[in-house]
């Protein structure tokens, strides 16, 4: 069979089994919608967490990244990674003893405050649909290519996927179809990775075919080869970082505590029967996370020494088939600038913009683009959120590969997707409905209401999803960096500090929040051309400036809270229950005693 009719079988069995799941595990009461009624086990919960986590910007855009920026997109392992051991280590457990369903109850609770609890359900709301917007494009991406449909279609049926098992299923059928994804993706992330480091390293392990020797008779290693490669073709030495440190460091930092903020995750810590399973959960997450994040950049590498040596210099006509393909999705463009019917790949702009198609061939083959630019003598165009995808392809694998991968994608992003759908149904149904608009009404309202919201969310997220704001791993990492400026402190510090107050608390989120979507709307949208380091303040790039919100938020948390009036008694007794179980204290001081 070919590789459409092979997708077409493959994505078609990881659907029926998505959807026979929610069939299997439908909700029947909000505490099965929203925590799968608290009884999923650790191992379980560590997949599904794991499959919540690593969405189409880990699966399809991070390699694409690194591929493209090299040793710039180490920013993204470091931060992702470093950022789920922070949550595991330092809120899971607490938020968890809490025992509320989102993060918004926490707030709202913990601050004693609805005007606490509004704040935060904005920045759920908000934060969510950044993000679902990266995990619907990715939908669209590999429908558009691999079904060979336009991305607006693919976007549609993505949609129609995910408001099926996740306004039916809620948490309970979420969790159990994460499970089965993390299963997908994983596979189908590794398989290629695999065959791929056998076939230029001789290496079986990915991990360790990146610092391998190739085995092309060249005599020189992977990285070593990719750095001539860069070079050569005017693009800096692919190990040669070129960012600032503090550039690095901030967007490090600011996708470091974004993870710890997100709410869809967190959200997966209330899902088990025990404290102590948040702990273990988190921690075969954090292990099945690591499958997939240690081998990225060997993938990444892969795909670019891959996609220089088939595509630079070649003759258009004897291209292989598949930038034939991707070319069909406007995913892939090129321009003959200098008519010579080859395919010039070198640093530099070929186009203004993202390409505008034109009806029709060029006399060498090539679509006709409105916005061709002539200033460098770059003819080619490739999206990056392709190179994960079309690594099989142009790496020569079989046909059942290829397959598997966009299956895999698929599950990436559709995991996530519907974490994400049901924090912004929960924050609607649970945080304004039931808690502050309609205090009064019935758990079997209170679900329709769930239904409802993550019915309209999925329609919100389908709209971004055809018109995104960005590459997919960019738009994730604003939606990490407002998580960051925002919910990071509040949630720290109500778990921390006894002194912090509805005031101070509130203060930090607006002021954290208004100013990182002030800076990232103004550099991307309003006056994109001044997106350069000059102009950043501090050298700070919008994916970073999230890390500055969180100060300033931490700051203004302080300043007020110190201001205003302590909480209340009974608020600050919650907080000490939260970090010390009951009677440790007695226990701690009778030991003391009896020692002395």
């Amino acid at each position: 069979m070919d590789a459409q009719t092979l997708t077409f079988v493959f994505v078609g069995i990881t659907f029926a089994v998505y959807i026979g799941i929610a069939i299997w595990s439908r909700a029947g009461s909000t505490d099965d919608f929203y925590v799968a009624g608290g009884g999923v086990s650790p191992l379980a919960n560590g997949m599904a967490t794991a499959a919540d986590w690593m969405s189409a910007a880990s699966f399809i855009s991070m390699a694409g990244i690194i591929s493209f920026v090299g040793r710039d997109g180490s920013v993204y392992l470091m931060g992702w990674t470093g950022g789920y051991v922070l949550l595991a280590l330092l809120l899971a457990p607490y938020l968890r003893k809490f025992g509320k369903y989102t993060v918004p109850d926490f707030i709202g609770d913990r601050y004693y405050s609805d005007a606490a609890r509004i704040v935060a359900v904005v920045c759920a709301i908000f934060i969510s649909f950044t993000y679902v917007a990266g995990q619907m494009r990715g939908v669209g991406i590999v429908f558009s290519r691999f079904l060979e449909v336009e991305i607006t279609t693919g976007v549609l049926i993505g949609m129609t996927i995910v408001f099926f098992y996740a306004v039916l299923g809620g948490m309970k059928g979420i969790t159990y179809t994460q499970v089965a994804q993390y299963c997908v993706l994983i596979f189908a992330f590794m398989v290629p990775a695999i065959f791929i480091s056998i076939l230029m390293t001789g290496n079986p392990v990915p991990q360790l075919g990146f610092g391998s020797t190739l085995v092309d008779g060249s005599g020189m290693h992977l990285l070593e080869k990719l750095d001539h490669l860069s070079a050569e073709l005017g693009f800096g030495e692919y190990t040669a970082g070129r960012k600032s440190t503090i550039d690095v460091f901030f967007i490090t930092a600011a996708l470091m505590v974004g993870t710890a903020g997100l709410p869809h995750v967190i959200v997966r810590f209330f899902t088990v029967p025990k404290v102590r399973d948040a702990r273990t959960s988190a921690g075969y997450a954090l292990v099945f996370i690591a499958i997939l994040y240690t081998t990225a950049p060997a993938v990444a590498s892969f795909a670019r020494v891959n996609l220089i040596e088939t595509v630079n210099n070649a003759q258009y006509s004897q291209t292989p088939r598949w930038f034939k393909n991707w070319e069909d999705t406007n995913l892939i463009a090129w321009v003959d600038k200098n008519k010579d019917g080859k395919i010039q790949y070198v640093a530099g702009t070929a186009f203004d913009g993202k390409p505008q198609f034109i009806a029709g061939r060029g006399a060498s083959g090539e679509r006709l683009i409105a916005n061709a630019m002539n200033g460098n003598g770059n003819e080619l165009y490739i999206d990056r959120d392709i190179m994960v995808l079309a690594n099989p392809e142009i790496a020569g694998l079989p046909a059942w590969v290829i397959a598997l991968v966009a299956a895999g994608g698929l599950a990436a992003a559709l995991s996530t997707a519907a974490g994400l759908l049901l924090v912004i149904s929960a924050s609607i149904s649970h945080d304004l409905m039931k808690k502050i608009f309609l205090p009064g009404i019935t758990d079997k309202q209170e679900l329709m209401f769930a239904r409802f919201s993550a019915a309209l969310a999925v329609s919100i997220a389908g709209y971004f999803g055809v018109y995104p704001p960005g590459f997919v791993a960019q738009v994730v990492a604003f939606a990490f960096g407002l998580a960051a400026a925002s919910f990071f402190p509040a949630i720290l510090l109500g778990i921390f500090s006894k002194r912090m107050n509805k005031e101070g608390a509130i203060s930090g989120m607006v002021t954290g929040l208004l100013f990182t979507v002030g800076y990232i709307v103004y550099f991307k949208f309003i006056n994109p051309a001044a997106n350069q380091p000059e102009n950043w303040w501090f050298g700070i790039s919008p994916e970073g400036i999230g890390a500055l919100g969180m100060v300033l938020n931490f700051t203004i948390s302080f300043a007020v809270s110190r201001l205003t009036p302590e909480p209340p008694e009974e608020v600050q007794a919650l907080v000490e229950n939260i970090r010390i179980p009951q009677g440790a204290g007695a226990a701690y001081h009778h030991h003391s005693r009896g020692q002395g």
